[in-house]
């Protein structure tokens, strides 16, 4: 018989083992676990001042020597990310078809944001494929003006479209007295940005009873977006460091969408943007 000793080495050896067998498996599933997609949202203004939102920046000519040496500089301080794929704010067979005549030299010259630092980044690391993510969506501002109006709710709706002018003319002054740079460290500032899409949240007052325009702006808003990010997702693989370039808009939600999906990190452009 063994020994009241030898009992508890045995015990003791038997719930080694145990561990073992249990915390093998353990460790091989966080070896095999995939590596995170990275993502850097870059929002940034229209530069060809194409004039299609409610409100506009006005951009001076971004094929000026001077602001071309700005971009290129853009370029390279993002490029230290390391980014593998880069998505633009167009639909995919327009991106497909203007970049590959980017790459072979055919494409005319264009002040596009899209070309710009979309097309100037993905060729600067080697990608032979741009990512078109844009997806068409409405956007219902005008019954949202009119029961506005007609609620006495116009005085709210002017204060935030004065916010906005104010927000424009700040970037407009950085813009002159700076760099692109600044303008985009600017835009990417992340309290910017969360006030910045503070105006979505005031058109939900816009409304009663089953009349709601300022709900009925909000969701397709939104629809929008999560299109977009759907298409984002949907073109990553583990591993991947992406950049995304869309209208500075569109950045509050598609950061948040980037921050709250399991297996994404969000990184912020700031820390790159001198």
């Amino acid at each position: 018989m063994r020994s009241w000793k030898g009992r508890n080495v045995w015990s003791l050896l038997g719930w080694i083992g145990g561990v073992a067998f249990v915390s093998a498996p353990l460790s091989s599933l966080a070896r095999e676990a995939p590596d995170p997609v990275r993502v850097m949202i870059v929002g940034v203004s229209h530069m060809a001042n194409p004039g299609h939102d409610l409100h506009n920046m006005t951009h001076d000519d971004v094929l000026a020597p001077r602001r071309q040496a700005e971009i290129e500089a853009v370029t390279e301080q993002i490029a230290r990310f390391g980014p593998n794929k880069v998505a633009i704010e167009m639909a995919k067979d327009a991106a497909d078809a203007q970049y590959a005549s980017y790459l072979d030299g055919s494409l005319a010259p264009s002040r596009s944001e899209r070309v710009q630092l979309g097309f100037r980044l993905a060729k600067r690391v080697r990608s032979r494929s741009i990512f078109g993510i844009d997806a068409d969506g409405d956007f219902p501002f005008a019954p949202v003006k009119a029961y506005a109006e007609a609620h006495g709710m116009k005085a709210m709706l002017d204060e935030q479209d004065a916010a906005i002018e104010r927000d424009l003319a700040e970037e407009s002054r950085i813009l002159a007295t700076g760099s692109i740079g600044a303008e985009l460290r600017y835009l990417n500032n992340a309290a910017r940005l969360s006030k910045d899409n503070a105006w979505y949240r005031t058109a939900l007052f816009v409304g009663s009873g089953d009349v709601q325009p300022g709900a009925d702006l909000l969701s397709a808003w939104y629809r929008r977006n999560l299109l977009i990010c759907a298409k984002l997702l949907q073109v990553s693989r583990p591993g991947d460091r992406i950049v995304v370039f869309f209208g500075a808009g569109h950045a509050f939600l598609l950061r948040q969408c980037v921050s709250e999906t399991p297996g994404f990190v969000l990184v912020e452009p700031n820390d790159y943007l001198r």
